[in-house]
Order: structure tokens, then C-alpha cells, then sequence
């Protein structure tokens, strides 16, 4: 079986993700190591707000390895708002990240700690006139992290 471009494994994991996607070298990559003790608050950014519609799923696929639930994002129905975004981010797709034991399978780490999964929001601008598109610019999608503990 032929090896995925991207994955977890020393073959095609993250420190080589840029190989074949320059973004993911430098600093606004994933995943990253959070250090509790080297975080500001930044109290010049506004609070978050989300509103969501579970209605606007249109699909639901585990294939094992994620599960990934699509969302209706042709107008603002489920909707990020606030911190440093400026206008709404509209919900395309949530997915999860998972290992083989409750250790490990988030894809973040926080003062060296993984969580057992991760839930990936993936928004996106609708300035930019698609998702696709959105995913081209600086400020085209917002993704928000949740850790998840057994």
C-alpha cells in the first residue's frame, strides 16, 4: 500500500509536511506545542461568538482514520465571530483527530501533553467568495481546537 503525502508516521509526518506543502513551514503551522507559561492574554481582542445549526450537516463519513461532518456554508447559518476575525466565518466541515489509546491522538500538544482526540472546526471568509478560495488567503479560515478527554 502506497504511503499517504501527509500523515503522523517519521516517513510523512509533520516535520516533513513541508516537502509537499511549503505553508507548513514556519511559524503558523500545525500542530504546534503550546507552553502554558509563555501565553498572553491579549485583551485588545473581542469575545467569541458562535451560533451553529445542527440542521446544516449534510454529511457524515468515519473512514477509520476520521470522522468528518460537511456542513451547508452557502450563507450564514452556522457562523464564528469575534477574537481576531473580522466579520463571520462561516462552518464548512468539522473533523476529528484520534490515536490507538486514550494518551495520545490529538494532534496539538499542550505543556507536553496529548489529549486522547481533537476536534477540528474549519471555517472559512466568505469574502473571498469560496472555500477554496478562502483557503488561498492570510485570513481565510479559522480553525478552532477542542480537546477531547476520555
Amino acid at each position: 500500500m502506497a504511503q499517504s503525502v501527509w500523515g503522523y508516521d517519521s516517513e510523512n509526518g509533520p516535520e516533513r509536511w513541508h516537502e509537499n506543502y511549503p505553508m507548513a513551514k514556519g511559524d503558523k503551522q500545525s500542530p504546534i506545542e503550546i507552553d502554558s507559561k509563555e501565553v498572553q492574554h491579549d485583551s485588545s481582542l473581542a469575545p467569541w461568538h458562535a451560533s451553529y445549526d445542527p440542521g446544516a450537516a449534510k454529511t457524515i463519513l468515519n473512514n477509520g482514520r476520521t470522522c468528518r461532518v460537511v456542513f451547508d456554508d452557502t450563507f450564514d447559518r452556522s457562523v464564528l465571530r469575534g477574537g481576531p476575525l473580522t466579520g463571520a466565518y462561516r462552518l464548512r466541515q468539522l473533523h476529528f483527530h484520534w490515536g490507538s489509546s486514550d494518551d495520545h491522538g490529538s494532534e496539538h500538544v499542550i505543556d507536553g501533553v496529548k489529549y486522547a482526540a481533537e476536534l477540528h472546526m474549519v471555517h472559512w471568509n466568505p469574502k473571498h467568495g469560496n472555500f477554496a478560495g478562502a483557503l488561498k488567503q492570510p485570513d481565510g479560515v479559522a480553525v478552532v481546537g477542542v480537546f477531547l478527554k476520555v
